[in-house]
């Protein structure tokens, strides 16, 4: 943990819903004038697109239908952590870019002088030296296997965590609209990832400071044969504090309408309040943590 050089680590499945979290972050760095070194969780990944389907056709010819993009054979864990450590102890690390299309492609190609394609990784670069902070988002910002921890260096981790049937409703139309993949493709995935997301994504959750859960209220019993993701007006967020000891609860409920408490250590909230309620209780957070790394510097 680190006051000089903070991290902060936001973690959620593939369809979970972090790019509302992300936004909210964005938002309340540009508002507070502070410089993030971003980190993508898909540049971990250890495999690219070509070499992934080929890992999976070999792994499924041993008799593993189980080779997925959330376990350790397919990403590079002990980097993540390294890159955290360093960061947390000098500012500094490494970090590279996953490419995701064309146009991602040629925006680093350019950059860089490379020719590299879409489903590639760029060459591993230094952080950019006088960041504020660093942010990262992806599957693994709290991850734990063996001997390595990531969780050991985050300062601040935020779980994103709808229950699982919307999670998967999510993901179901994204890859439909985004990717153009059958509902067939979709569910496989999914069946596919199960050991690995019950064995390390969902840990993670139990040790970030910070879940926000999604909870739909209408019926999402069969997630596969939804034709609408529930909307954020048909939705609740329910917001768990893993340290609640100086949470000011009254004013949160004062300032976000038809929020109440749950449990001592939990706050609901309606779903089309989400991204303000990021906002005003990371806010604060964020606030301490640059005031505290000004007072250590």
């Amino acid at each position: 943990m680190s006051k000089k050089h903070p991290v902060i680590a936001v973690t959620g499945s593939s369809g979970a819903g972090t790019t509302t979290v992300k936004r909210a972050f964005e938002h309340i760095f540009h508002r507070e004038n502070i410089s993030a070194a971003v980190i993508e969780g898909d540049s971990f990944h250890a495999l690219s697109r070509t070499e992934f389907k080929a890992a999976m056709k070999k792994a499924e010819a041993a008799g593993n239908n189980h080779f997925s993009h959330f376990g350790p054979e397919s990403n590079h864990f002990d980097k993540l952590e390294e890159l955290f450590k360093s960061y947390g102890k000098n500012g500094k690390g490494k970090k590279r870019y996953y490419l995701h299309s064309d146009e991602e492609a040629a925006q680093h190609n350019q950059r860089l002088g490379t020719k590299l394609s879409a489903g590639e990784f760029t060459p591993w670069e230094d952080v950019p030296s006088g960041t504020d902070l660093l942010f990262y988002e992806g599957l693994h910002g709290l991850v734990s296997h063996g001997k390595v921890d990531v969780s050991k260096y985050v300062d601040l981790g935020v779980g994103v965590v709808p229950v699982v049937n919307l999670e998967w409703i999510q993901k179901i139309h994204r890859d439909a609209a985004e990717r153009g993949y059958s509902a067939e493709v979709i569910v496989d995935t999914i069946m596919r990832r199960m050991p690995d997301y019950v064995n390390y994504i969902t840990p993670q959750f139990s040790h970030t400071h910070v879940n926000f859960q999604r909870v739909p209220t209408v019926d999402t019993s069969n997630p596969f044969i939804a034709r609408d993701i529930p909307t954020p007006d048909e939705s609740l967020v329910i917001i768990r504090f893993s340290h609640p000891k100086g949470v000011d609860f009254p004013y949160l409920i004062n300032m976000i309408p038809n929020s109440f408490m749950s449990r001592a250590n939990t706050l609901v909230v309606p779903g089309s309040k989400m991204g303000y309620s990021m906002e005003l209780i990371l806010g604060p957070i964020i606030e301490d943590m640059i005031a505290a790394k000004k007072k250590a510097s």
